[in-house]
Formats: structure tokens, sequence, C-alpha cells
């Protein structure tokens, strides 16, 4: 257990040294947005291309993971949205969130740092892998159902379409796209390109965990606590599990891309899951919901790698 807590214990620090640095004004919070925004625009992208364009893409696409991944997300969205609209009576964006919440990782700002903690490079192929999921599958299903119940006068198939083309310009998209072209082509970067991606690339995990940490501040638990429970205890819990049964199931994949799949599933859900909020009218529950699951993550994450290196189900941890 003390080599897992040395692991994620680091993490942690990085996320509360940025909660502090907000909270007692040493760097102001429009500040941290815009290191958030450098680490989504810049690092993120050049992480990905860095991971993509030294290996060939028989290394990168591997479906038995993409699978894994997208249908325990797939399948926690569904339980979520339809528990949300049918049991408890929510309204369709209010379930949608409560879906999203329970399904969509941050897996570039905490399952990265934590991947690539424990696996080294194997990490960056697992990041790239469920950035696919969350962007491609993912995010336009939530953006549907949502959208179409928000605007009345637009199918869900125009809602579809504006969604796929703001992907288009998404520059973690863009960054896959460039990875996987210079990866069929064969083309090397030039030393100079290549070292001033990898610069800020390496950038990306710790202004990651600081961001993250800074955007808890001013964040209140308040309210909605049955919603707020059912959300983090799903995110937090229920994901893995799925995860871990289908990875499980599967036939044989590298172990190391086994435990990187539950491992992003551990983390807490997406940092712009407040944003959603807020886009759908119920900011509170999310920015409520984000605090408290990023809050316990150290618990849950801890423990699944305890777990994972005690039983030794998909082998001893690296």
């Amino acid at each position: 257990m003390l080599d897992i807590l040395a692991i994620t214990t680091p993490i942690f620090l990085i996320i509360a040294i940025g909660y502090f640095a907000v909270y007692r004004n040493i760097v102001p919070q429009t500040i941290v947005r815009g290191m958030g925004a450098f680490v989504l625009n810049f690092a993120l992208p050049c992480l990905l291309i860095r991971a993509l364009a030294q290996r060939d893409l028989t290394e990168i696409i591997d479906p038995i993971f993409l699978l894994a991944y997208g249908g325990g997300s797939i399948l926690l969205f569904a339980l979520g949205f339809s528990y949300a609209l049918l049991i408890a009576k929510k309204s369709q964006p209010n379930a949608t969130l409560q879906g999203l919440g329970m399904s969509m990782s941050n897996s570039g700002f905490v399952g990265y740092p934590v991947a690539s903690q424990l696996l080294g490079p194997a990490a960056e192929i697992a990041l790239a892998l469920c950035v696919i999921i969350e962007n491609l599958i993912m995010m336009p299903m939530v953006l549907v159902l949502g959208d179409s119940a928000k605007n009345e006068d637009q199918s869900r198939w125009q809602v579809l379409s504006k969604a796929l083309g703001n992907l288009g310009k998404n520059p973690i998209i863009i960054a896959i796209m460039i990875g996987l072209v210079i990866s069929l082509s064969g083309i090397t970067l030039p030393r100079p390109i290549f070292k001033a991606v990898d610069m800020l690339a390496s950038a990306s995990g710790p202004v990651a965990l600081f961001v993250i940490g800074g955007g808890l501040v001013g964040l209140k638990l308040k309210g909605l606590r049955a919603d707020m429970a059912r959300i983090v205890s799903a995110k937090l819990i229920l994901h893995p599990l799925a995860i871990f049964t289908l990875i499980y199931f599967m036939p044989d994949i590298d172990p190391m891309l086994q435990i990187a799949c539950v491992s992003f599933a551990c983390s807490p859900m997406l940092s712009i899951y407040p944003i959603f909020g807020q886009r759908y009218g119920h900011e509170g529950l999310c920015a409520a919901s984000l605090m408290m699951a990023t809050s316990m993550s150290f618990l849950t994450i801890s423990t699944a790698l305890w777990l994972l290196d005690t039983t030794q189900v998909f082998g001893p941890l690296p």
C-alpha cells in the first residue's frame, strides 16, 4: 500500500498546492483558468502528438481497450440517465448531466498524471484511446440529449451535426489527427520541432493538476445531497467496476493497457462538468459533485490500485 501511496500522494499534493495558491490569492483564479486553457489547447495536444507520432498504428489502436472503455462508459451513462429520468423524475437535461457525471472521466487532468506515474509511456497511448471515446462518442451523445431538450426547435440530427462540426475545431481532436497522419506516413519530425512538442507535452501533467486544485476554490457543497451522492458514488465506484468487468472478460490485451483502462475510469468527472451544468441550468449540482468526487478520489484511486496490486488480476503493477 505504501508503494501505491507513493504514486498517488504526489498527484494530490499538487492539487492541494493549486487549491492553496488560489485560496490564498497567491495565484488569481483567472490566471489558473488561463493555465487550464494552455493545457487544453497546447500541452495535452502536444502530449497526444508525441504519443502517436512515435509509434506504429498497430501499437496505437486497440479495439479491446476501446470496446471496454467505451462500453463501460456508455453503460454507466445509460444507467444514470435512465434512473434520473424515469425513477427520480428529473428533466432530460438534468438526467443527461447525471449520466455525464457518472461516466466521463477527467482523463487529461487526473487520469493521465496518475497512469503516467504508474505505467510510464504506455499511459500516453491509453490517454489517446480514452480521448477518442470521450470526444467522439460520449461528448456528442451528451450534447444531442441535452441540447435537443433545451432547443426543441432543432432536431437531434441538427444538434448532432452542429456538435460534430465543433469537434473538428477541438485542438485535442486535431492533435490526434496530426499524430495519426505522422504515424501512418512514417515522417520523422525535425529535432527542433519534436523538442518543442516534447517540452509542451511534459508540462501537461503538473500544470493540469495545479489547475484542478485552483478550480475547486469557491465551489460549494450545498443542497441536492441525494443526487450528488448518486453521481459521485457511481463515478468513483460503479464506472471503474463496469470497465474492470468488461476488460477482465474480454480477450487478453497488454496488461499495462488493462491497468490503464481501469485507472483512467477511477478518475473523477471532467473538470468542465460545472460548465455543462451552467449550460443546462444545474451548475450548483455539477460544481458540488465535482468538488466531492475530486476530494474523495484520492482514497478511491489509491484503493483501486492497491486492490489491483494485491490481487494481481492483470499481473503485478509495474
